[in-house]
């Protein structure tokens, strides 16, 4: 089989976002000798070095098509360890392998929140009663703060976003408040339809270009926890509470989502104490399942986030320790597997966001 360094026609190509382990594929096509060929082209992102894969395509063809896997990594953030950490954590997708980068929050955090405009940037907000915004640039990974933050300080927010628009800091210190920030220009404005009730502690996931969920957490009055599940349309954002909540009323539990299928929320602290549960959304109608695998382990202050299209991943948390362990979820089955490297120390009240190929 000719590799691609021979000129061939008939050939298509994708292009992907790049990233830290992603590749591009290049398949079939014609040589200028007139022999069509089942040759797959390997090309690694972002080194753009080429490998020929054993297998080609399962028949020789010659107007063949193009794909790109490129996803890029996911970031953990902020929280408490024995103190309240700055300290981020990037996870490299699909590797898994794990960095810490050299610059952390701009100030030690917990209860900190966590949402991305995939391609471009992630964003940690608000935490130990501060109203601050942290932009880390995804082309390499520098931070800025931004001039405006959140409209209120506050501590337990949890942050979605409906990537490449704005994302959204909701809750937090008891308030209904969802602060939304245009990815345009990082503007703030305060949305006039808020949570269904005052709440902290709650997750958050969304559906990039449909709707975005905020589930679960504390209210201040009456019921302590609550199962609610607050959803926002993002044609206009307006706000509906599901028929359906979550699986029990829980706090200190976390969100991601499989964009354009599924959102999960899993972990947290019910009445009887803390579980492994993951509760999954359909987006198609809302419906709940609770996943037959939760967590590796009954555990409550946990962070989530999602490489869109290919898994999602919980960290952290206590059970009843600082964990430092990372369960990852395959989208295709829902299937749990403990990564071999886990966070950086054990940590718990901190936020995960992720520059996800998938969206």
């Amino acid at each position: 089989m000719a590799p691609l360094g021979a000129a061939k026609v008939g050939l298509f190509a994708a292009a992907g976002a790049g990233g830290d382990t992603g590749a591009g594929y290049f398949g079939g096509g014609q040589l200028s000798s007139g022999v069509k060929v089942s040759t797959v082209d390997k090309f690694a992102f972002p080194s753009d070095s080429r490998t020929t894969l054993g297998t080609g395509l399962s028949a020789i063809g010659k107007a063949q098509g193009a794909m790109a896997n490129s996803g890029t990594a996911g970031y953990f953030g902020g929280g408490r360890n024995g103190s309240t950490e700055d300290t981020v954590d990037k996870f490299a997708f699909p590797s898994d392998s794990r960095t810490t980068l050299g610059t952390g929050l701009s100030s030690d955090r917990e209860g900190v929140a966590g949402m991305a405009n995939s391609g471009t940037a992630g964003y940690f907000g608000g935490g130990s009663y501060e109203d601050t915004v942290d932009k880390f640039a995804f082309s390499d990974d520098s931070r800025t703060t931004l001039g405006t933050g959140l409209s209120s300080d506050r501590e337990g927010v949890a942050g979605m976003a409906n990537s490449g628009t704005a994302g959204y800091f909701g809750g937090g210190s008891y308030e209904d408040t969802v602060d939304k920030f245009a990815f345009s220009d990082d503007s703030r404005t305060t949305l006039a339809t808020g949570l269904s009730t005052g709440r902290l502690f709650l997750g958050a996931m969304a559906n990039s270009g449909t709707a975005g969920y905020f589930g679960g957490g504390r209210e201040e009055n009456p019921t302590y926890r609550v199962d609610t599940v607050d959803k926002f349309d993002f044609s206009d954002d307006s706000s509906a509470t599901l028929g359906t909540g979550l699986s029990a009323a829980r706090r200190y539990l976390a969100g991601m989502a499989n964009s354009g299928t599924a959102g999960y929320f899993g972990g947290g602290n019910e009445s009887g104490g803390s579980v492994d549960t993951v509760d999954k959304f359909a987006f198609s109608d809302d419906s709940r399942t609770t996943l037959a695998t939760g967590l590796s382990a009954a555990k409550y202050e946990v962070a989530g986030m999602a490489d869109s299209g290919t898994a999602g991943y919980f960290a952290g948390g206590r059970d009843p320790y600082m964990s430092t362990a990372v369960d990852k979820f395959a989208f295709s089955d829902d299937s749990r597997t403990s990564l071999g490297t886990g966070l950086s120390a054990g940590v718990a009240l901190f936020a995960g966001m992720a520059n996800s190929g998938g969206l």
